[in-house]
This record gives structure tokens, sequence and C-alpha cells, in this order.
């Protein structure tokens, strides 16, 4: 195998696009798009954020919402991300969202899209946001046999080689499963 050297940057796959939502201190939703997010505990997502009218929004709140872009909305989720919520007071409105109040947190639900993390602020330090998830919602038209249905969702992923996005592919094998034939 020979190996080509891209140098030390954040090239990985996959990598989830967010879409981040929050209220500012007039009760005006506002979203962000962000690749680098990950689950890093049972309860707790941590996603790295420079500064932005949603950190601002985030310092005031104290809440966010985490919904997963999908592919029947690649333009409003990539325009919250390419457009900025102080130079665009209504980005949100713009970008064709409507927003439901979340029951759990401070924070809206983005209607558009269909599976959100609703989590509390746990810190925010160094550009590095830790939220405690307090509930996962999913809209009932993604939901089969008591569980989210990845092919209904049909969420998208960032290519950072590319600065492109793509769809989820096709069930390539079971977890936790699969690895037992091994051993």
């Amino acid at each position: 195998m020979s190996r080509v050297n891209f140098g030390a940057k954040p090239l990985m796959y996959p990598q989830p696009v967010l879409i981040i939502a929050t209220y500012d201190e007039n009760g005006v939703p506002n979203a962000m798009n962000a690749a680098w997010g990950i689950t890093t505990d049972f309860k707790e997502i941590s996603i790295s954020l420079s500064e932005h009218k949603t950190t601002d929004n985030l310092a005031k709140r104290g809440a966010f919402t985490v919904s997963l872009a999908t592919e029947d909305q690649v333009v409003p989720c990539d325009y919250v991300g390419i457009e900025s919520g102080r130079k665009v007071p209504d980005k949100f409105e713009k970008a064709g969202f409507h927003a439901t109040k979340s029951e759990f947190v401070d924070a809206p639900l983005i209607d558009e899209l269909p599976v959100a993390l609703e989590c509390k602020v746990k810190s925010f330090e160094d550009g590095i946001l830790v939220g405690e998830i307090v509930n996962v919602s999913a809209d009932e038209s993604v939901v089969v046999d008591g569980a989210v249905d990845i092919t209904k969702v049909k969420p998208i992923s960032f290519d950072p080689f590319g600065n492109a996005y793509f769809g989820i592919g096709e069930k390539v094998g079971n977890a936790f499963k699969d690895g037992a034939k091994l051993k």
C-alpha cells in the first residue's frame, strides 16, 4: 500500500452534520451547522465551536438542541453554516425552518429535522461545548418498531476531503454480533 500524506488536518470519516439550535435573549431561534461533534458519554455530547451567535445564546440560555442534518434539508442546513446569525438575525426563518420549543430544555426543535438531542450546557471552555443530553426526540415518521430507522431519517455526513455532503449507504453488518464469528 502506498500512502499520500495530507498533513495535520481534521480529516476523518464519517463526520455527522449537526445543526445546533438556540434561542437568543428575545426568544428568536437561531441555528448553525457544525461538523466537529460526537457523543462522548451516554448522556453527553461534545462539539468544537468558535465564537458565533449560537455561543452568545448558549451563554444566555444554557441550553441547545442538536439535530441531524438530512438529505431532504441539505440546502437550509448548509445555509445556516455559511450565514452568520450576527449579520442575519432571521437566519432561521430564511432557511425555511420552523421551531417548536423543547419540553425538556430552553431551546428550539427544528420541525424539518426529524431527530434531535435536547441538551443543557455543561461547559464551554477553549472552544469545546459539552452538553448534557436530557432527551432524544424523533418525529414519529422516522420511528419503526420503537426505534429510529436510519433509512427514513436519511442523515448526511460531511466529507472534509472534498467539502461535500454524502448520504448514508446501505447496511453492511450487525454491530455487537458479526465480530462474534471470530471468537
